[in-house]
């Protein structure tokens, strides 16, 4: 089953975008309304065709060709979950291209939305959501920097006044940056500082604690506050964690109304199938990542093309990868500081 979520200004827009990309047969699974009754979120599902007759035969090696076991093999050393990598290879077999690079591309086109956040003025304010130590805080600053450094306005919020020391490291942040910082405490005060800050600025990042995904909980916490004012949650994940953990994860956060995902500590990490597997699972949209700890320059946006770079060295274009049981593949520098 495919899931996928909508949002528009009205109802009747956000059926219309489920029509026209999932057809008639699509069923509505969940339906949200902002606070103040501005905008609407629609979860809609849709049975796919099953694909275990295609699986098993991918398994057996029908059908395969060079570049599609390139990519296998490069999945499967990034850590990607084996059900995840069939339907990718499936994919890559599927469409004439020239590299390994280009067909690892064409299936992560297939298989994931991408959708770098806006540089210029959005509708309603960001919020990062995530567990603890995903990298939140520091992201909210790159993300205002960034603003900054495009000349936007951009205000920042935060609502982290659990973990000590919170919002001294971003007050930090955003003096040196110029930019005003609200603190607020829980959903009842979050929609005064929101409508205060979407009057003033074109970017607002809000800030939020680090949050158990596994507890009932935090979990309810954190719906409250993002439904208690007209907010985009963007979960923040860092990357080089275990694949089916992060699945959960992605799927957790999703549950409380995050549409994308923006992956953090890449330049710390080899391996992606824990970003791979949080965004399948809970059909988020890749955005940006983060590639180094510096501020000013730590995000950018990511495609599929920048992403086929990180997960094939640029040398496997010409012959598919073979990486022994034992083996660390040398890393390309380019995906890591030029993401096109």
């Amino acid at each position: 089953m495919r899931l996928k979520s909508y949002t528009a200004a009205t109802m009747a827009e956000a059926m219309n975008l489920v029509r026209e990309e999932l057809g008639e047969d699509a069923i509505i699974v969940s339906t949200q309304r902002s606070s103040d009754g501005q905008g609407v979120r629609i979860t809609a599902a849709l049975e796919e065709p099953d694909g275990e007759e295609d699986i098993a035969r991918a398994l057996a090696g029908e059908g395969t060709t060079p570049f599609s076991e390139g990519v296998r093999e490069a999945l499967t050393y990034h850590g990607v979950p084996a059900r995840l990598i069939e339907k990718m290879v499936m994919t890559a077999r599927s469409v004439e291209v020239g590299s390994p690079t280009m067909a690892c591309a064409a299936a992560l086109e297939d298989h994931f939305d991408f959708a770098p956040l806006p540089e210029r003025k959005a509708p309603r304010p960001f919020m990062l959501v995530g567990p603890p130590g995903s990298g939140k805080t520091i992201t909210v600053a790159k993300l205002a920097a960034r603003a900054r450094l495009a000349g936007r306005p951009v205000g920042v919020i935060t609502t982290d006044t659990i973990r000590a020391g919170a919002v001294e490291q971003l007050t930090a942040f955003t003096k040196i940056l110029e930019v005003e910082i609200h603190q607020v405490r829980g959903p009842d005060a979050l929609p005064h500082a929101v409508d205060t800050m979407m009057e003033n600025y074109d970017l607002v990042f809000i800030d939020s604690p680090g949050l158990n995904p596994f507890s009932h909980h935090d979990m309810d916490y954190l719906k409250a506050l993002t439904h208690s004012a007209d907010v985009e949650p963007i979960l923040v994940l860092a990357a080089g964690g275990d694949a089916g953990e992060a699945a959960d994860i992605g799927e957790s956060f999703s549950a409380c109304g995050a549409t994308r995902i923006l992956a953090t500590r890449l330049d710390m990490t080899r391996r992606l199938g824990s970003v791979l597997a949080a965004a399948d699972a809970g059909q988020l949209m890749f955005s940006e990542v983060s590639l180094n700890p510096h501020v000013a320059t730590g995000l950018c946006a990511i495609n599929p093309v920048s992403m086929a770079r990180m997960i094939l060295p640029p040398d496997e274009d010409l012959q598919p990868a073979r990486f022994e049981d034992n083996e660390t593949p040398e890393r390309p520098e380019g995906p890591r500081t030029e993401v096109s």
